[in-house]
Protein backbone atom coordinates (compact mmCIF):
# COMPACT_ATOMS: atom_id res chain seq x y z
CA UNK A 1 0.00 0.00 0.00
CA UNK A 2 1.11 3.39 -0.95
CA UNK A 3 0.11 5.33 2.28
CA UNK A 4 0.84 9.11 0.96
CA UNK A 5 -1.40 8.04 -2.00
CA UNK A 6 -3.80 6.95 -0.24
CA UNK A 7 -3.93 10.38 2.06
CA UNK A 8 -3.68 12.27 -0.80
CA UNK A 9 -6.97 10.22 -2.25
CA UNK A 10 -8.22 10.65 0.86
CA UNK A 11 -8.17 14.48 1.26
CA UNK A 12 -9.20 14.74 -2.80
CA UNK A 13 -12.52 12.50 -2.03
CA UNK A 14 -13.94 14.67 1.00
CA UNK A 15 -13.33 17.36 -0.78
CA UNK A 16 -15.63 15.92 -3.34
CA UNK A 17 -17.91 14.51 -0.67
CA UNK A 18 -18.32 18.16 0.72
CA UNK A 19 -18.77 19.98 -2.89
CA UNK A 20 -21.12 17.28 -4.36
CA UNK A 21 -23.19 17.70 -0.62
CA UNK A 22 -23.48 21.28 -0.81
CA UNK A 23 -23.78 21.31 -4.36
CA UNK A 24 -27.13 18.81 -3.31
CA UNK A 25 -27.83 20.57 -0.55
CA UNK A 26 -28.54 24.14 -3.12
CA UNK A 27 -29.53 22.52 -6.23
CA UNK A 28 -32.33 21.24 -4.00
CA UNK A 29 -33.64 23.62 -1.68
CA UNK A 30 -36.63 21.21 -0.57
CA UNK A 31 -34.21 19.03 0.81
CA UNK A 32 -33.63 21.26 3.91
CA UNK A 33 -37.71 21.73 4.49
CA UNK A 34 -37.66 18.24 4.13
CA UNK A 35 -35.25 17.45 7.29
CA UNK A 36 -37.13 20.70 8.77
CA UNK A 37 -40.67 18.56 8.91
CA UNK A 38 -39.33 16.26 11.53
CA UNK A 39 -37.64 19.09 14.72
CA UNK A 40 -37.96 15.84 16.98
CA UNK A 41 -35.81 13.88 15.11
CA UNK A 42 -33.54 16.31 13.55
CA UNK A 43 -31.65 18.97 15.05
CA UNK A 44 -31.90 23.30 13.86
CA UNK A 45 -29.93 24.17 10.95
CA UNK A 46 -28.37 26.15 13.43
CA UNK A 47 -27.96 23.00 15.58
CA UNK A 48 -26.31 21.32 12.87
CA UNK A 49 -23.99 23.87 11.65
CA UNK A 50 -22.67 24.04 15.51
CA UNK A 51 -21.95 20.30 15.08
CA UNK A 52 -20.42 20.29 11.23
CA UNK A 53 -17.36 19.90 12.33
CA UNK A 54 -17.89 16.51 14.40
CA UNK A 55 -20.05 15.23 10.79
CA UNK A 56 -16.90 16.23 8.93
CA UNK A 57 -14.64 13.92 11.09
CA UNK A 58 -17.04 11.38 10.51
CA UNK A 59 -17.04 11.69 7.06
CA UNK A 60 -12.96 11.70 6.75
CA UNK A 61 -12.76 8.96 8.94
CA UNK A 62 -14.85 7.04 6.93
CA UNK A 63 -13.44 7.94 3.52
CA UNK A 64 -10.35 7.22 4.72
CA UNK A 65 -11.63 3.41 5.75
CA UNK A 66 -12.71 3.62 2.20
CA UNK A 67 -9.50 4.25 1.09
CA UNK A 68 -7.51 1.28 2.80
CA UNK A 69 -10.13 -1.02 1.96
CA UNK A 70 -9.58 0.20 -1.68
CA UNK A 71 -5.98 0.17 -1.22
CA UNK A 72 -6.30 -3.29 -0.15
CA UNK A 73 -8.12 -4.64 -2.68
CA UNK A 74 -6.31 -2.68 -5.65
CA UNK A 75 -5.76 -4.38 -8.83
CA UNK A 76 -3.99 -2.66 -12.06
CA UNK A 77 -6.64 -1.52 -14.41
CA UNK A 78 -8.93 1.20 -14.94
CA UNK A 79 -9.15 3.79 -12.27
CA UNK A 80 -12.38 4.99 -12.98
CA UNK A 81 -14.03 1.36 -13.53
CA UNK A 82 -13.35 0.00 -10.24
CA UNK A 83 -13.72 3.55 -8.68
CA UNK A 84 -16.91 3.39 -10.07
CA UNK A 85 -17.85 -0.34 -8.78
CA UNK A 86 -15.96 0.71 -5.55
CA UNK A 87 -18.79 3.52 -5.15
CA UNK A 88 -21.23 2.00 -5.74
CA UNK A 89 -20.89 -0.80 -3.64
CA UNK A 90 -20.02 1.32 -0.60
CA UNK A 91 -23.53 2.83 -1.64
CA UNK A 92 -25.11 -0.13 -1.21
CA UNK A 93 -23.98 -0.61 1.95
CA UNK A 94 -24.43 2.77 3.33
CA UNK A 95 -27.97 2.67 1.80
CA UNK A 96 -28.79 -0.95 3.98
CA UNK A 97 -26.80 0.08 6.98
CA UNK A 98 -27.92 3.87 7.23
CA UNK A 99 -30.15 4.98 4.99
CA UNK A 100 -33.14 2.05 5.03
CA UNK A 101 -32.50 1.30 8.80
CA UNK A 102 -33.12 4.84 9.81
CA UNK A 103 -36.23 4.97 7.92
CA UNK A 104 -37.05 1.97 9.93
CA UNK A 105 -36.00 3.33 13.56
CA UNK A 106 -37.04 6.67 13.16
CA UNK A 107 -40.21 8.89 12.83
CA UNK A 108 -39.35 9.80 9.55
CA UNK A 109 -41.14 10.10 6.11
CA UNK A 110 -40.40 8.08 2.81
CA UNK A 111 -39.61 10.95 1.08
CA UNK A 112 -37.19 12.20 3.07
CA UNK A 113 -35.76 8.57 3.05
CA UNK A 114 -35.85 8.66 -0.43
CA UNK A 115 -34.09 12.19 -1.22
CA UNK A 116 -31.23 10.55 1.27
CA UNK A 117 -30.89 7.47 -0.64
CA UNK A 118 -30.01 9.45 -4.06
CA UNK A 119 -27.97 11.86 -2.53
CA UNK A 120 -26.10 9.56 -0.57
CA UNK A 121 -25.55 7.05 -3.49
CA UNK A 122 -24.58 9.46 -5.41
CA UNK A 123 -21.83 10.94 -2.40
CA UNK A 124 -20.13 8.10 -1.77
CA UNK A 125 -20.20 6.92 -5.94
CA UNK A 126 -18.22 10.13 -6.97
CA UNK A 127 -16.00 9.49 -3.10
CA UNK A 128 -15.36 5.74 -4.97
CA UNK A 129 -14.79 7.44 -8.72
CA UNK A 130 -12.11 9.62 -6.88
CA UNK A 131 -10.24 7.05 -4.83
CA UNK A 132 -10.23 4.96 -7.69
CA UNK A 133 -8.84 7.96 -10.24
CA UNK A 134 -6.40 9.31 -7.42
CA UNK A 135 -5.22 5.66 -5.54
CA UNK A 136 -3.04 4.42 -8.84
CA UNK A 137 0.20 3.40 -7.48
CA UNK A 138 3.04 2.28 -9.95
Amino acid sequence: MNYGLMAVAVVCAFVAYMALGGAIFAAVPSLKAEFAKYPKVYRSHEGQMSHFPVGMLGIFLSISVMSVLYAMAYKPGSGLASGVIFGVLFSLFYLGSFVLHNYANLNIGLRLTVFSAVAFMLEWTVVGIVLGLVYRPK
